[in-house]
């Protein structure tokens, strides 16, 4: 055993008793994060037109401070956008990280000297609990890659701006700097493909032994070493043992992964976004990921059901219940206040608390009430390839409402890598899956308001081809799972 991986496993094994710790205390520790969060943010211009003087417990909160979008938020942010201090949170940001917006163009997600830290340690602390748990270490003596968006910065107004993942990469820790690739260089490239191309010929010779990226993209670059050499990843990196990823579900990419690599690997999911480092897997035996108790982030929840109701309530952590879907809400270090991220939790586990990401309060089918969301169309799909040889590269659904002839139905845009000699079956094990989770979804079936669904195939590379042409291939971009509409269906249908 090498000095790095003795160090790895004490190391490991001194986090993983901390994080312990604020697991097995889970409401205490988010009272004091609320109650620092409250009085840190006292005397910001958000803070005293929200009275927070007055504000003591979750129900003051609740009263004074209204759930908000980014379009809600945006005319605080706007403000120190433009240089204002002390608005949201004390101070200035360190950096805006930069996302795409849906009406208001480009967002500007504050990241502060508070809240940045909580990143690349959160990122770490995934790694060093699986290293607690497992015992495997050999993998810190290799070379690591982590596929994400370039870390050039620009600046607005003295603070800098950019894409998280290219943020991010400014701190990862020095003891990583030198196991890390690809090059500084390679990652500043901007065109997708031509920098996928770029990070092949840095590592196609390299003991790689961590791969980290949203696993479409990661996809990808396994397809072009594969191409280059003719050999699957597993016999190229004959010691790659561990996959991080975040973003999408892993599950309707094992088997494809699996058969590109040539074997199973361990993996670890992430949640992260540019407003916070919300969750990771702390285990590979347990379904979920450990809920962020004690990183500045404070948590509210919604059930998903209920979020567009004019009654709807507001709950802390210790009200949640087990398998209902919530939307989730934070309130944080870098100044977002009961601030809607859009994405919707379930909790596998309250002793700790582990969840899933069962989709996005804004992506989902409900064309005819059936209320679909992502976790279901996922776990549809697992169910319908479990056991077969089938593997799919990338896939989403839309209603279609006005059909040529017969009722409506679901339309399943599927990309694949090895196809069933029989579609019509395949669509039936789908769609029987989807009427197990979903009683909506069965009753509008079995009242003849729906037909099941139909698969249409969609031509190899085509997803890549719609994101390349909407400028969002690569990086932390993904293809969402659902639309209500048919925006991406019709896109595909004309590729």
């Amino acid at each position: 055993m090498s000095f790095k991986s003795f160090a790895a496993k004490l190391f490991a094994a001194h986090i993983k008793r901390k994080i312990d710790r604020w697991a097995s205390n889970p409401i205490k520790t988010q009272e004091k994060v609320f109650k620092a969060l409250i009085d840190a943010a006292q005397y910001t211009d958000f803070g005293n037109d929200h009275h927070f003087e007055e504000i003591h417990s979750h129900a003051d909160f609740v009263r004074h401070v209204p759930i908000r979008d980014y379009e809600a938020l945006r005319p605080y942010v706007d403000r120190v956008v433009e240089g204002a201090s002390n608005v949201l949170w004390p101070g200035k940001p360190l950096y805006f990280a930069k996302t795409s917006g849906t009406t208001s163009g480009a967002k500007y997600i504050p990241l502060t000297k508070d809240s940045m830290g909580t990143h690349p340690d959160t990122a770490r602390n995934a790694i060093l609990c699986y290293i607690a748990e497992t015992g495997k270490t050999e993998f810190v003596d290799g070379k690591m890659i982590f596929l994400q968006g370039s870390p050039e910065v620009d600046e607005k107004n003295g603070i800098k701006v950019g894409r998280l993942s290219g943020i991010v990469a400014h701190y990862v820790p020095n003891y990583l700097q030198k196991n890390r690739l690809p090059s500084w260089e390679t990652n500043c490239i901007d065109d997708w493909e031509t920098k996928v191309d770029k990070i092949v010929d840095e590592t196609v010779d390299k003991d790689m032994t961590i791969i980290s990226g949203i696993p479409s993209w990661v996809q990808m670059y396994f397809e072009k070493l594969i191409d280059k050499t003719g050999k699957p990843v597993g016999d190229l990196f004959k010691n790659f043992h561990l996959f991080i990823y975040g973003g999408v579900n892993y599950e309707p990419y094992r088997a494809k992964f699996e058969n590109l690599i040539g074997r199973r690997v361990d993996s670890i999911e992430l949640y992260p976004a540019s407003e916070g480092f919300f969750a990771f897997q702390d285990t590979q035996t347990e379904k979920g990921m450990l809920l962020q108790l004690d990183s500045g982030i404070f948590y509210e929840f919604v059930k998903a059901d209920t979020f567009f109701d004019e009654d709807r309530e507001r709950i802390t952590l210790k009200d949640v219940e087990i398998g209902i879907n919530y939307v989730i809400i934070i309130s944080t270090t870098a100044g977002l206040w009961a601030y809607n991220i859009g994405d919707t939790v379930i909790f596998t586990s309250t002793t700790p608390y582990r969840l899933i990401v069962s989709g996005r309060i804004k992506h989902f089918i409900s064309a005819f009430g059936e209320h679909v969301i992502g976790k279901e169309v996922e776990q549809a799909l697992q169910d319908a390839v479990s056991g077969t040889e089938i593997r799919i590269n990338e896939f989403t659904v839309a209603p279609q409402i006005t059909p040529e002839q017969g009722l409506p139905y679901h339309e399943w845009f599927i990309e694949f890598e090895n196809e069933s000699g029989d579609l019509s079956a395949f669509a039936k094990a789908i769609d029987s899956s989807l009427q197990s989770q979903n009683s909506y979804y069965f009753d509008l079936i079995e009242g003849k308001v729906l037909q099941p669904l139909k698969i249409t195939k969609v031509i190899s590379g085509g997803f890549n081809d719609y994101m390349k042409s909407i400028g969002k291939l690569g990086g932390q971009n993904k293809i969402p799972r659902l639309s209500n509409d048919r925006k991406i269906a019709d896109a595909l249908v004309t590729e």
